[in-house]
């Protein structure tokens, strides 16, 4: 049973990733029919992250009263009917109230597969699990492209991928028994646990000092996705051509990365794993800096990208180690929210910081979070004694 439900989650994360980057690759096209500024597509990129970060923070109790199949169906569901009413959309508007759902959809999914892979399935299992959301967050794209040459192109590559997340709700409803048979045996092992809020949570050791090491995490993946190409091309003279493809390299690096930690991580358990992570990180972020060879630049965006590929699995994996299975799915859900609000917020200071000084700067800001995300991470591992998932 736990196999047939590990290839469900599968094809759900590859769903998951879909969504999250279709709205660059189609807003060119988007803000000039809805005769917006170029730059309104923040507006609706923040309202999804908002409904992410708040449905993240309250999914531990959804997931308790209904279950990790119907939160998830339900979760699924919202993102589909988003997806396809933006077909429909007469405005701008309408698609940042549609990014409500989206946002509230992909943050309780997104928490609770991650804490029932973290419970459930080995470490290796949660490295692929995120490979396979580097695949949908690639396949969503090419397919808008596929579309964006024909008259409301992007309207129709939008409703392509609502329509595999509503083939994607009929197959979670179908697999419902298969969740609550598993579901039913757990709380029934659980029902006299006391239910824990978020201010009780945030008190345990080690919690606090997690919660900063997923806001650095993502500050990392998501500065460096934003702005890498950017930099090279203003502080390091690359061509703009060549500088996006070299950034995209980022992204490949964490989607192989993923791959291949799957496998390392039958060898090396996950505090290995993030330590490995981090110091790949800092070895790009330094390879940045040096002048002397562009290839360098490229280097240390691939090193990256690597660093990064296993230290977000292993962290999440590491959650019931570090805090207990029982209360695993309330510090996931604040992780998660946590992680969100380090990809909404940082991204922005460092364009910010950037316009007021120099994108040299860079290189240093990532080095900066990762140390602290290396700090926070080993002081965690001290305070939290492990216990048997």
């Amino acid at each position: 049973m736990l196999t047939t439900l590990l290839i469900i989650i599968y094809i759900a994360f590859i769903s998951l990733g879909l969504p999250d980057a279709i709205l660059g690759s189609a807003w060119p096209m988007i803000y000039q029919d809805f005769n917006v500024p170029v730059s309104a597509a923040g507006l609706s990129t923040m309202i999804v992250s908002g409904g992410t970060i708040i449905s993240s923070f309250f999914s531990a109790k959804l997931i308790r009263r209904f279950g990790t199949g119907i939160v998830t169906t339900a979760s699924v569901f919202l993102t589909a009917a988003g997806l396809l009413g933006i077909y429909f959309s007469p405005s701008f508007l309408w698609i940042c109230i549609l990014g409500i759902p989206m946002g509230i959809g992909a943050g309780a999914v997104d928490s609770a597969l991650n804490n029932f892979v973290a419970l459930h399935y080995e470490a290796k299992h949660m490295n692929w699990l995120h490979c396979f959301w580097g695949i949908g967050a690639t396949a969503g794209p090419f397919i808008m492209s596929l579309f964006l040459l024909k008259e409301n192109g992007w309207r129709i590559g939008y409703a392509t991928i609502g329509f595999i997340q509503a083939v994607l709700v009929i197959g979670l409803v179908v697999s419902l028994p298969l969740w609550k048979k598993f579901e039913t045996h757990t709380n029934e092992e659980e029902a006299t646990k006391s239910d824990i809020n978020i201010r009780a949570l945030l008190k345990i050791k080690g919690a606090k000092p997690a919660l900063v090491a997923f806001f650095c995490y993502c500050a990392v993946e998501l500065t460096t996705g934003l702005w890498a190409s950017s930099y090279l091309v203003i502080s390091k003279g690359i061509p703009a051509e060549k500088a996006a493809k070299w950034a995209a390299l980022f992204y490949l690096g964490i989607t192989v990365g993923r791959l291949v930690a799957g496998f390392l991580a039958m060898y090396f358990n996950n505090k290995k794993m993030i330590r490995i992570g981090q110091i790949i990180c800092i070895c790009g972020a330094l390879l940045l800096i040096i002048p002397y060879s562009s290839y360098l630049q490229l280097a240390g965006l691939i090193l990256v990208g690597l660093g990064c590929a296993p230290i977000y699995p292993a962290m999440l994996h590491e959650t019931p180690n570090r805090f207990g299975k029982e209360i695993s799915q309330g510090i996931m859900g604040i992780q998660m929210a946590t992680a969100y609000v380090g990809s909404t917020l940082m991204p922005p200071l460092f364009g910010m910081i950037a316009k007021a000084t120099t994108f040299n700067l860079l290189p240093y800001f990532l080095v900066v979070l990762v140390l602290i995300m290396f700090v926070t991470s080993e002081r965690v591992s001290k305070v939290c004694k492990d216990k048997m998932v």
